[in-house]
């Protein structure tokens, strides 16, 4: 569940940024994804920055995290 809590999040970043944030959805197995230790089932990144999952899963966490660090 958190991993589609997780992309609902990013989805509402998106929308609400707009063209100020890019994008892009993949799946542990992805080849974007063999370069990281991923222990998780669900990993959010932000600048090749790994997002703490309580965040990831919070949108007024999540803008306030991106407001913070400029992501």
């Amino acid at each position: 569940m958190s991993c589609k809590t997780a992309i609902g999040v990013a989805e509402a970043m998106k929308k609400n940024l707009g063209e100020g944030i890019d994008l892009k959805i993949c799946t542990n197995d992805s080849d974007e994804a063999k370069a990281y230790d991923l222990k998780s089932s669900t990993s959010v990144f932000v600048n090749e920055h790994l997002v703490p999952l309580d965040t990831a899963l919070s949108i007024p966490a999540m803008k306030d995290f991106l407001e913070r660090t400029g992501g």
